[in-house]
């Protein structure tokens, strides 16, 4: 008989092979909306699908329109279905006859960014994460023109390598670790500040490149060091949503406002990044750990409301796997959602993401997968 119900199950996957794949659009989803300035295209998903990352799935592309994947303010989105009766989005703009075809007449402006660029603005253009032997590369600021232990905008800076006159040049402090236990990831670099090469330099020679600081947003100093500002930059706004096809699983690190709990539009670090085969626009879920609970004489108690006996069993049993004793059991409970968060940024071994969606403040340790 169970031989007979597992056939019926597998026959029954074989000719519904996308049920549990189906797109479903949400009950109270507009018809029809008009992209507006600020609009993002998490937001609008959201508007949507309750699984904003399967946006690819419902956005139909427009061969009619230059660069069909991007959203423009003034867009007009219309919600209808395929040929197939799977539920479509399509831009539906004003056309101009020109025979024989029709062109679509495109939206000006700026295209609308996938999550708030205002937010991201400092993480894709200026601050980074590298590892200590990036930074041991470059050359660092030896001193000023003028004997002050800070230097402001005009002053000149010495620096400590050979510079390309007339070079923009961006001038960066290593920051706190990002670590994964006792593990160094790699470290907050933070741009201070900005500034043109006047000279060359030539270190062979004994002579340091002299620079002209021209922005300032910390304080200089003597041991910053500086990089040419269109390196490791990235002004990507727009990034193709997406879950990992591979499994994930990573942990939040660092949050970017150094409070113990965070919300929706945060930005935070991750233990993860291209070496787990992640990219920009990966979508990952957020899972805490339920407390503990440890049974003891058929009385449950959460672990830090124990005795001492029965906690030292939980860390006891938590390293072996079990931590039960003649008169105690520890109940190691299960994880559960608690947001979700996307990729802006990839390094090798850390990512910067932004909180989306939460259903309870995020915290620091909060793991994260697909």
């Amino acid at each position: 008989m169970k031989s007979q119900f597992a056939a019926l199950i597998l026959a029954a996957a074989a000719v519904f092979p996308a049920i549990a794949d189906t797109l479903t659009v949400k009950p109270d989803a507009p018809k029809r909306y008009v992209v507006k300035k600020g609009d993002t295209l998490w937001d609008i998903s959201s508007l949507y699908l309750n699984s904003p990352w399967k946006w690819p799935e419902l956005w139909q592309q427009n061969p009619q329109i230059n660069n069909p994947h991007l959203i423009y303010p003034g867009d007009i989105l219309s919600l209808g279905v395929d040929e197939h009766g799977n539920p479509v989005l399509i831009i539906d703009k004003g056309v101009r006859k020109l025979s024989p075809s029709v062109r679509i007449i495109e939206a000006k402006g700026s295209a609308i960014p996938t999550l708030p660029l205002s937010l991201l603005e400092p993480y894709l253009s200026y601050d980074q994460a590298l590892d200590e032997g990036d930074i041991a590369v470059f050359p660092i600021i030896l001193g000023s023109n003028k004997n002050f232990k800070m230097s402001v905008t005009g002053h000149l800076l010495y620096v400590k390598g050979d510079l390309k006159r007339g070079g923009n040049y961006g001038i960066y402090r290593q920051g706190k670790p990002y670590k994964d236990g006792l593990r160094t990831l790699a470290y907050e670099t933070m741009l201070v500040g900005t500034a043109r090469a006047l000279e060359p330099g030539d270190i062979a020679d004994g002579v340091p490149s002299t620079v002209k600081v021209e922005t300032v947003k910390r304080e200089i100093k003597a041991g910053d060091f500086v990089m040419p500002l269109s390196q490791g930059q990235d002004h990507k706004a727009n990034f193709k949503m997406s879950k990992p096809s591979q499994g994930v699983e990573g942990e939040i690190i660092a949050s970017s406002n150094q409070h113990r709990e965070f919300g929706p539009m945060s930005v935070v670090v991750l233990n993860v990044g291209s070496k787990q085969q992640l990219v920009e626009g990966n979508v990952l879920d957020i899972f805490r750990q339920s407390p503990t609970v440890v049974e003891r004489d058929g009385t449950p108690k959460y672990i830090e409301d124990s005795s001492s006996l029965d906690k030292l069993i939980g860390d006891v049993g938590s390293w072996f796997g079990e931590g039960n004793s003649e008169n105690s059991t520890v109940w190691h409970m299960p994880s559960e959602k608690v947001g979700e968060l996307m990729l802006f940024k990839v390094y090798d071994n850390i990512s910067y993401a932004m909180v989306m969606k939460t259903s309870q403040p995020i915290q620091v340790g909060d793991s994260v997968t697909n």
